[in-house]
């Protein structure tokens, strides 16, 4: 572009341009790049561009005994259209790779190494002051290692920052050191959400852990009794249309049974049943929920090693939209991503 057009209008033109095509551009002048690179333009494009939500399956291909990764466009050609996405050699070579979580297009992997006497939590989020992408990570005890020492033994807790490239210790505000934190989060708005329980001596009971991305601070968000006494190891957090949804596992007569929960506007302690979907034939786990509502669910074959992967559409003639995915159990994840400027450069 010339350089007789002032920088201020050339800028007004390149940000309604796609993604893909701002990428290559960011090649054209170091004012081009840093503009492109820069959070309040990112901001700006965000706000101008509706992008397409996808969803990024991630799961263990049987024959080939190793990660396959398959992504769908979220809309009315869900089966229609899907591909298979690049996989950088850095995320093929993290051992036990699992997907933290995805925010604003981004998506954060992390290399499970076990240790012996400690669990470990992450969680992943975009900070929407400063468009700065950060990771949490909980570090706690096993309950096996010092029965006598485990609630006067503090949390380790550290945060990396993107733009600083550095990780550190946080110390203040943490939580009760009896509370312990479990390894499926989900991040809505400035907020990551983990479920989580309090042991006492006598007694445990259910809460959901928060970690604001803005001020770093945890908080606890109270569940209502039908949840705070549940089995906890049968609940899970997940976001259903930009809202904390509680997923409640039980068996009855027979059948296993999943109630989602959503939380009110915020409101602790206040949770609506939304619906629940029943399985005669084998358990299942719901890993996501479509932008319609729809859940994506992991159909298990109780009698073997296999998964099926089906969106439930309770109003059609068949419930379970198979969406031909078969894989090993328990090894499945879906996560949404759109197209993003937010470069991990």
């Amino acid at each position: 572009m010339s350089d007789q057009i002032p920088f201020h209008i050339q800028e007004d033109i390149i940000k309604r341009l796609p993604v893909k095509p701002l990428l290559q551009f960011r090649s054209v002048s170091k004012a081009w790049k840093s503009l492109i690179d820069s959070s309040g333009f990112i901001a700006a494009h965000s706000a101008l561009h509706t992008h397409p939500q996808h969803l990024l399956v991630k799961y263990e291909d049987l024959v080939e005994n190793e990660d396959k990764y398959v992504s769908f466009i979220d809309d009315d050609t869900l089966l229609q259209q899907r591909f298979v996405p690049f996989v950088p050699l850095s995320v093929k070579s993290l051992r036990h790779s699992k997907i933290v979580g995805s925010d604003q297009g981004l998506l954060c992997l992390y290399g499970y190494h076990w240790g012996p006497g400690e669990t470990t939590s992450v969680g992943f989020g975009v900070c929407p002051v400063a468009n700065d992408p950060k990771i949490v990570e909980i570090t706690q005890l096993r309950f096996w290692v010092d029965k006598e020492s485990e609630t006067t033994k503090p949390w380790k807790v550290k945060v990396y920052t993107l733009s600083s490239g550095k990780w550190r210790n946080v110390s203040t505000n943490l939580p009760n050191r009896s509370i312990r934190v479990r390894w499926l989060q989900v991040v809505i708005d400035r907020f990551i959400y983990w479920c989580a329980f309090h042991k006492s001596t006598t007694h445990t009971r259910n809460l959901i852990m928060s970690f604001d991305i803005t001020d770093e601070n945890f908080r606890v968000v109270d569940l209502p009794d039908s949840l705070a006494e549940h089995s906890q190891t049968e609940l899970s957090v997940c976001k259903l249309r930009e809202s904390l949804a509680m997923l409640q596992y039980s068996i009855d007569i027979g059948k296993h049974v999943c109630v989602v929960w959503m939380m009110e506007h915020g409101v602790q302690r206040l949770f609506t049943k939304l619906f629940s979907i029943s399985s005669p034939h084998g358990s299942m786990t719901i890993l996501g929920f479509r932008k319609s509502g729809q859940p994506i669910i992991e159909v298990k074959d109780d009698l073997s090693e296999l998964s099926d992967l089906a969106v439930y559409e309770p109003n059609s003639e068949v419930e379970m939209n198979d969406l031909e995915i078969c894989g090993r159990s328990n090894l499945f994840s879906v996560n949404s991503y759109m197209e993003t400027l937010l470069l991990l450069v």
